[in-house]
């Protein structure tokens, strides 16, 4: 309809005629309360930022040298970290003639990797830069799916669950389809078949 058209008809019901497809030829607008569809757009994009997980990286410092009530306290604060959907960046730090013995370094990221096996995968595999030996740990698929899961409950958004079927829809079998036969017809047995004699040969010899 013509634009003047179009601008009464949306003043006479109180609404509004936003332009929703510029580019089409002609244009495409719509008659509709403005200030209410912008509020529902902001609404929606604020539950999607607070149902967002945000993952952060969090630096673990160990010493070739590190006591082992130490390293298991590291460990248990690593998987904490891990289990809440974020990334762990394990690092060896090395002193003075510390640098020479790599391969100690080594052997405790792989330890780590190990004792997190369960929670975490191993995203890039140890490697040096400068005095620094280091590896990052990610969640595993499942971790990061329950974790994901946890911010939307927390955000208060929830799936909504698919209804049960009720006893009628059950019982409620399609028009086109034939109940079967009842079983005890089925196996029914038939009745008797009377047993006649054979037929007696009339053949004979002549006397």
């Amino acid at each position: 309809m013509p634009l003047e058209a179009a601008l009464d008809k949306a003043r006479s019901e109180g609404l509004d005629l936003v332009e929703v497809s510029p580019m089409a030829q002609p244009p495409v607008c719509k008659i509709m309360d403005y200030g209410k569809f912008k509020y529902e757009e902001k609404k929606k994009a604020s539950e999607a930022k607070r149902a967002q997980l945000i993952v952060h990286l969090k630096e673990v410092k160990l010493r070739p040298k590190t006591e082992e009530h130490d390293y298991e306290f590291k460990v248990r604060n690593t998987r904490r970290f891990i289990e809440e959907g974020n990334k762990a960046k394990v690092v060896i730090q090395f002193r003075g003639r510390e640098i020479t013995h790599k391969e100690q370094g080594t052997a405790i990221l792989d330890d780590v990797a190990k004792d997190l096996k369960e929670v975490a995968v191993v995203e890039q595999p140890p490697r040096m830069e400068g005095r620094l030996m280091f590896m990052i740990l990610a969640p595993t698929p499942k971790v990061a799916q329950r974790a994901r899961e946890q911010a939307r409950q927390a955000a208060g958004i929830t799936k909504r669950p698919t209804p049960a079927p009720s006893a009628d829809e059950k019982s409620a079998a399609p028009a086109d389809e034939k109940p079967a036969a009842p079983a005890a017809a089925a196996a029914a047995p038939s009745a008797p078949s009377e047993e006649r004699p054979p037929a007696s040969d009339t053949t004979g010899p002549t006397p």
